[in-house]
């Protein structure tokens, strides 16, 4: 009897952790979502409100502060109360601010989009830190396959606006993402998610390990800042870029998020092949690279077809940077990664917050959105030094 007792314990400790599992990836794809969104509705916003590029830019500052101080809960919360009180608190807002994005004054789908944001600051750090966590020597792999559900999420957002908006079911679709938010809450409200690990034997590593981790500290600040910054000037700025490229709004416009997605996907899902081959520095650095390529492309596009071209290759290169980030901010920082990776994920909502912001800024003061797409193609060079730099640290 003791030996069927033995057995069955740890197969529902399995079956438990893997509908868990489950579920947090099915809500990355409603988190992709929840976090492109604002670059399919842009056009719509600019032309019901009257916006310039500086007004437009501020719907995703708005989302991504939001973003911030939900990861700055979060990281309290689970600090204090492990991962599921976050996990609840931000697909309900999640829910809450996309059910309600199709206002009708300009103030309350600002509202709207910083709930969102908020449920998107509320949900990220503890996903992210969850898997690694039980992904142990896998976390690479498997922190890229849960982002790969993300860019589903993402991928298929651009295509469901435009669908929508062709036949006026806008109101109807907002409403379905409200109560997937809801129905994610609730699995998670009644989720074990069993033992966390906890800082209780921090004091056994050596100085030596401690000012290395300072240093790698302030670089991987500088790339989870600039990360975001980068993608999220991509992902909510290529719409509207194409749009004007092609002198108007139309299916193929709308849907150029979905291409910078479509590439940020395919890429997401090859990568645990990749990674079995190519080590995670140079995925990166080559990574980058094409990212920066596909910008160049993007500035200096004079057409639609090529336009598109730029985007998916962006995305492209975009795919495996963050989940890496996150494997090496798991693998070198074990017990500390809940407290460090709280201030990091801050510093990746700033990064969100600012990136949109500056490009739309820059747009507008040099008259010329071309310049302000130099923001992520600068933020992609930027990261290629600091890895660089970082691939000579001892911790790597």
């Amino acid at each position: 009897m003791s030996t069927t007792t033995t057995v069955a314990i740890p197969e529902r400790s399995t079956n438990r952790r893997t509908a868990l599992m489950a579920v947090l990836f099915i809500g990355f794809i409603l988190s992709g979502i929840a976090t492109t969104i604002v670059g399919p509705m842009l056009p719509v916003f600019i032309r019901k409100w009257s916006l310039d590029d500086g007004q437009a830019g501020l719907f995703s500052s708005i989302q991504f502060l939001a973003s911030l101080v939900g990861t700055v809960v979060s990281g309290a919360w689970m600090a204090w109360r492990g991962y599921r009180p976050s996990l609840v608190a931000g697909y309900a807002f999640i829910g809450l601010g996309l059910a309600t994005l199709n206002a009708n004054t300009h103030a309350n789908a600002l509202a709207a989009t910083a709930a969102f944001g908020l449920g998107y600051g509320l949900i990220t750090p503890g996903t992210n830190l969850y898997v690694a966590e039980a992904g142990g020597a896998r976390s690479a792999s498997l922190l890229n396959l849960l982002n790969f559900t993300w860019g589903i999420g993402a991928m298929a957002c651009s295509p469901l606006i435009a669908m929508a908006l062709r036949n006026n079911r806008l109101p109807g679709l907002l409403i379905g993402y409200g109560i997937f938010g809801a129905l994610l809450a609730l699995a998670l409200l009644f989720a074990r998610f069993g033992p966390e690990k906890h800082e209780k034997h921090l004091e056994s590593a050596g100085t030596a390990s401690r000012a290395v981790g300072r240093k790698v500290t302030i670089a991987m600040a500088v790339l989870f800042f600039t990360y975001v910054c980068m993608e999220t000037s991509i992902g909510v700025w290529s719409a509207e870029y194409s749009r004007r490229i092609a002198n108007g709004i139309s299916n193929l416009t709308t849907l150029a998020p979905m291409f910078f997605y479509a590439g940020l996907t395919a890429g997401r899902g090859l990568a645990p092949l990749v990674l079995l081959s190519v080590s995670e520095g140079p995925l990166v650095i080559a990574a980058l690279s094409l990212t920066a390529v596909g910008t160049t492309v993007i500035i200096f596009s004079t057409t639609l077809k090529v336009t598109i071209i730029g985007v998916f290759l962006a995305g492209l290169g975009c795919a495996s940077i963050y989940p890496i980030y996150i494997a090496w901010l798991s693998k070198w920082y074990g017990a500390r990664t809940k407290r460090i990776g709280g201030f990091l994920f801050a510093l990746a909502s700033l990064g969100g917050s600012a990136g949109p912001w500056l490009v739309g800024t820059f747009s507008k003061y040099s008259g010329s959105l071309r310049v302000g797409f130099a923001v992520p193609l600068l933020s992609a060079l930027l990261m290629i030094w600091v890895v660089v730099g970082l691939r000579r640290q001892p911790a790597q």
